[in-house]
């Protein structure tokens, strides 16, 4: 009821004067009690029919906690939307260190273009792969030694024997990948995105491997080729080298084993000159004008995602996808709503700009505005906070007394240049003020050490109000979130050519804050 919320504020002074139907209000107005998102289980189930969902690589142990878990639900989902709407290239706007992309093309087989605006991610990505080309010829080396070593023999001659054998090699090869994770931890983090050869090697080296040898009497050597090359398939084309059959000449080889090799070896070839790369990263700035063609030369039917687009790039992202035919799909995770541009936000007559809010007709027609601290609070984490994971009272405390400071001293109240993470880099108060002061390009020679400190002690005690307005910031929070998303659902909405579209909770929102995704499919891609 909304005339029972309002009873919140003072009607004289528009004070806070309950914060528990404050607190209620709040609750009632987020997108979970609104009954607007539509389950991921529902989506999922719709999308699949019968088809079977896709199983093998996991990211867990080659990506951070939250990293992973965003991959693995988001690629999931758009693997389902792809197939669904029969088409297999992928974009993927403000593709960042490629995790998402990468990994779409290893497990999905899906040809990803990923596009960012900063060439160290785009290069980073690239160097990536060469990486994982280096780290692979090791791992290939290293189990051709082994198996010389071995001196091994036909499986049906021997077979106790090449079982024990055979748990050895497969025991050497996974210590041998074990050593190549541990020997660098910066090399290993840049192999996230196209890592997974150990999780594929796992279960069909140690299960597998031993009883085809002996009731199938193989040879290790063979089998082994099989188990590399079975990972091969799953890794992106143009991630590792041919497999040859000459690393592996142990003996002589029957027809029948060289007439598989070769098969193999040509359909090998043959998938690298057809995709020649699963995952194209791209360097260029996305704007709601830009020509996709121009970027992307062999442009056909595809989707669009975003993990985490920053700011303006989420609406844009919307925009261009109900723009471009080709684009028969849509899944956008935005972030960084501060950093959004707002039409009514400054008054200021802008007839060419496109705006990051509001995007719907809407909310035009209403003039709305957040501005920058409702748009602040929204990348707040509720979820975090009912968890015991608290805010940094301490650094927003610091933050707080420097604004006054550099209104009171300096006489500023604007500023384009940004404090940034600079109390995690300081030692004390005073450390923190001059170092903040240095990157506002303040002359910090003119505060001595004193009076710093004594803005510190006049403002101490009011710490604990400081702490309960961040709280309310919180408890709001959702609220300036779903209106930020509801006003891009609306948009999707007002489009003719949209056949669904809709808001999907794809996270746990404790490990991923901003965990609403937007969806849309059109009209055409369903035909």
């Amino acid at each position: 009821d909304d005339d029972l919320f309002s009873s919140a504020f003072c009607e004289n002074s528009e004070k806070l004067i309950n914060v528990h139907l404050f607190a209620l209000a709040a609750k009632y107005y987020s997108l979970s009690n609104l009954g607007v998102c539509t389950p991921l289980e529902d989506v999922l189930e719709a999308l699949k029919g019968d088809r079977e969902g896709a199983t093998g690589i996991k990211p867990d142990e080659f990506m951070n906690n939250k990293k992973s878990h965003e991959v693995q639900m988001m690629s999931e989902l758009v693997d389902n939307i792809a197939n669904y709407c029969g088409i297999k290239q992928v974009i993927d706007i403000g593709s960042g260190k490629g995790y998402l992309s990468s990994f779409l093309s290893m497990q999905y087989n899906l040809k990803v273009y990923g596009i960012d605006s900063s060439s160290s991610n785009t290069n980073g990505a690239h160097e990536r792969n060469r990486k994982l080309k280096k780290h692979w010829r090791a791992y290939q080396s290293r189990g051709g030694k082994i198996l010389k070593s071995q001196g091994l023999e036909k499986a049906n001659d021997r077979p106790v024997e090449s079982e024990i054998e055979c748990k050895t090699i497969n025991e050497e090869l996974l210590n041998n990948a074990s050593t190549l994770k541990n020997q660098d931890q910066v090399i290993i983090e840049d192999l996230v995105p196209s890592c997974g050869f150990t999780e594929m090697a796992t279960p069909n080296i140690n299960t597998g491997s031993a009883a085809s040898l002996v009731t199938g009497g193989q040879s290790h050597e063979t089998k082994l080729s099989e188990e590399v090359l079975a990972i091969l398939n799953v890794l992106p084309a143009d991630a590792v080298e041919d497999f040859s059959s000459s690393h592996y000449n142990c003996g002589e080889l029957s027809e029948e084993e060289k007439t598989q090799r070769k098969m193999t070896s040509l359909k090998t070839k043959g998938r690298k000159s057809s995709e020649s790369n699963l995952y194209f990263p791209l360097t260029s700035c996305i704007t709601a004008e830009t020509e996709l063609s121009d970027i992307i030369t062999d442009l056909e039917d595809c989707m669009m995602v975003g993990l985490h687009t920053c700011g303006d790039l989420a609406a844009n992202t919307l925009r261009i996808f109900t723009a471009k035919p080709e684009i028969k799909a849509i899944c956008s995770v935005g972030c960084c709503y501060h950093l959004l541009s707002e039409q009514f936000e400054n008054q200021e007559e802008c007839h060419d700009q496109v705006w990051g809010f509001p995007m719907c007709q809407y909310l035009k027609d209403k003039g709305w505005c957040c501005g920058r601290n409702a748009r602040m609070s929204a990348c707040l984490a509720l979820e975090r906070v009912a968890v015991g994971q608290m805010l940094p009272t301490e650094s927003l405390f610091y933050r707080a007394v420097l604004q006054v400071i550099i209104e009171e001293i300096y006489g500023v109240t604007k500023s384009d240049r940004h404090v940034g993470k600079t109390f995690s880099k300081s030692s004390s108060f005073i450390d923190y003020v001059r170092r903040s002061l240095k990157k506002l390009e303040l002359d910090d020679s003119k505060l001595p050490d004193s009076c710093i400190m004594d803005y510190y002690e006049k403002y101490k005690h009011r710490m604990n109000e400081l702490e309960a307005f961040n709280m309310l910031k919180v408890v709001l929070a959702p609220c300036i979130e779903d209106l930020i998303l509801l006003d891009r659902l609306c948009y999707l909405k007002e489009q003719e050519n949209i056949a669904w579209s809709g808001l999907v909770k794809l996270f746990d929102p404790v490990k991923s804050p901003r965990c609403y995704a937007v969806i849309a499919l059109k009209n055409q891609s369903c035909t």
